[in-house]
């Protein structure tokens, strides 16, 4: 890693509460986060503590009202902090996005009782949530899913597996999809189920490229037994508090995305001003000090798209298509700035004493994450073009 300490982000925060506020999460990721980064990702671990660290600062329920415990941040503030998150440890970043798509269908859809009842612990009692919509058959088609929740007495039985699930068997809730009616979107209903449920279990966890510190695995409902009252909307609203989610989810991996990209860019500016050949630095040839300005200029770009969005969706307004166009250039900016600083660094580039290639190895699951880059291609001409075939 290079000696050279990176400039920090120039940011545009609304308040003066912001500024201090992403102070705080830098002192907090330089002290408690970046220092242990690669050796706890090396070795697979959760840094459970850390969530524990955040939820106590009041950093995991940004977003939600001060009502419940939540922060009342707007999401262009929500987003920057993540950014930072992400740039110490995408483990850690991403781990909060997830918590707070977990947390919104009650918070959006939730009545007034079961917000007050659970939406404290959830926003900053310590908890840590997990959002279970995927299935093994029914990823990028997840209107297809099999998981059936059936009408028992005065509750509900949960029967199926989801797939691909992010603290997947570590979690204390679940947002979970289900089918409650016929096939297709509207026969879905959502749940909010307690992490220790009778049936509920966690499958091993996936080995998987990189974030190998975040559990990612199925998690298995086998007769999970809720009351009504952990019903979240209507029947049969499920399909979209789930594609709502979505779209603010979708913007905290953009946001994450930038993250890793603008810590692999500090990585290759300190190497490339660091290393010496012919007699002075790397990052005096124009092919290297080119490379470097493109890698600037797009992350600048991917962060000013992510926070338009952001904006319009503080502002009330729809935000679906900025959402989907700032995943879609953000992690790909993220994964192009990520092999481009692995070429600067060179041989040094692919080995695990530089972090280069592990923000490599993270940024590419960017892509796949919360709706592939080319649903999210889908989805941008769907509001460009008009729906297919019409």
């Amino acid at each position: 890693m290079s000696d050279r300490d990176p400039q920090p982000v120039e940011r545009q925060l609304p308040t003066e509460e912001a500024r201090d506020l992403l102070a705080l999460v830098r002192e907090i990721a330089q002290r408690e986060i970046t220092p242990k980064a690669a050796e706890e990702e090396d070795a697979g671990r959760f840094p459970r503590e850390v969530f524990t660290l955040l939820s106590n600062s009041g950093l995991l329920g940004l977003p939600y009202d001060s009502e419940y415990g939540g922060g009342e941040q707007p999401y262009e503030v929500y987003l920057q902090v993540l950014e930072e998150l992400a740039a110490a440890r995408l483990t850690v970043g991403l781990g909060v996005s997830v918590h707070t798509l977990a947390s919104y269908a009650l918070a959006a859809y939730g009545t007034k009782q079961q917000q007050v009842e659970h939406l404290p612990a959830m926003l900053g009692g310590g908890l840590l949530g997990a959002y279970c919509l995927s299935e093994p058959s029914s990823g990028s088609d997840a209107a297809s899913l099999r998981t059936k929740a059936v009408r028992d007495g005065d509750g509900w039985v949960i029967t199926g597996t989801k797939a691909w699930i992010t603290h997947g068997g570590i979690a204390d809730f679940y947002t979970v999809m289900a089918r409650t009616g016929d096939d297709g979107p509207r026969g879905i209903t959502a749940f909010l189920v307690p992490g220790d449920a009778e049936g509920l279990s966690g499958a091993a966890p996936e080995k998987k490229m990189g974030m190998k510190g975040s559990p990612t695995a199925q998690v298995h409902f086998d007769g999970v037994r809720v009351s009504d009252d952990r019903r979240i909307g209507e029947e049969g609203q499920g399909f979209s508090i789930a594609l709502s989610a979505l779209d603010s989810g979708r913007l905290g991996i953009a946001a994450c995305a930038i993250g890793v990209a603008q810590a692999a860019l500090d990585e290759a500016v300190g190497y490339a001003t660091e290393r010496r050949q012919f007699g002075r630095p790397i990052a005096d040839f124009q092919g290297l000090r080119f490379m470097i300005a493109d890698m600037a200029t797009q992350i600048e770009a991917g962060r000013a798209l992510y926070l338009a969005a952001a904006r319009l969706r503080d502002a009330g307004r729809p935000f679906a298509k900025q959402a989907a166009m700032a995943k879609l250039h953000c992690t790909d900016t993220a994964m192009k700035v990520a092999t481009d600083a692995v070429q600067i660094l060179g041989g040094y580039g692919y080995t695990a004493d530089f972090p280069a290639e592990r923000y490599m190895r993270e940024a590419k699951v960017l892509q796949i994450v919360e709706g592939t880059n080319q649903i999210q291609r889908m989805v941008i001409a769907r509001h460009v073009a008009g729906p297919e075939g019409r």
